[in-house]
Formats: C-alpha cells, sequence, structure tokens
C-alpha cells in the first residue's frame, strides 16, 4: 500500500459513529478497516468535474428519434 497517513476526524455525532460501527461490524471489520475502505474506495473514483471534462472532449453521437423509439424497445424486452 505504500507510505500511509493519519487521518482524525472530529465533530462526528454520536449516531453516525454508531450506525458505521454497526455496519463495520455487519463485514467483520473494525471501524478503522471499515472507514479506510470507504476512503481509499471514494478516492478511487474519478472526480465529478473531471469526468465531465473528459466527455465534453468526446464527439457528440448522432441518435435520431427512431434510435430513441429502438432504444426505449430494446429496453423494455
Amino acid at each position: 500500500m505504500g507510505e500511509t497517513n493519519v487521518v482524525q476526524i472530529r465533530g462526528v455525532p454520536a449516531e453516525a459513529v454508531e450506525t458505521l460501527k454497526a455496519r463495520a461490524a455487519e463485514r467483520g471489520q473494525s471501524l478503522a478497516a471499515y472507514l479506510r475502505d470507504l476512503i481509499i474506495e471514494e478516492a478511487s473514483l474519478p472526480d465529478p468535474a473531471e469526468t465531465m471534462a473528459r466527455l465534453s472532449e468526446d464527439e457528440p453521437i448522432a441518435y435520431t428519434i427512431e434510435d430513441l423509439r429502438d432504444f426505449t424497445a430494446d429496453g423494455r424486452r
């Protein structure tokens, strides 16, 4: 995993901590391990602004009304 850091979060409501502890326990994890997994997962996701910037660079796809009807019909099967 490489270099790691300590993260401390103040002001978390007790109810939220209890909920997170319960979720961690359901997965057989400590609260620290559960929160570490959540942070790593969140950090691995692209930022919405980055995603929109990449999408704006793509060539637009031309769809006709008939294409949209076909797509809708395919989704109903």
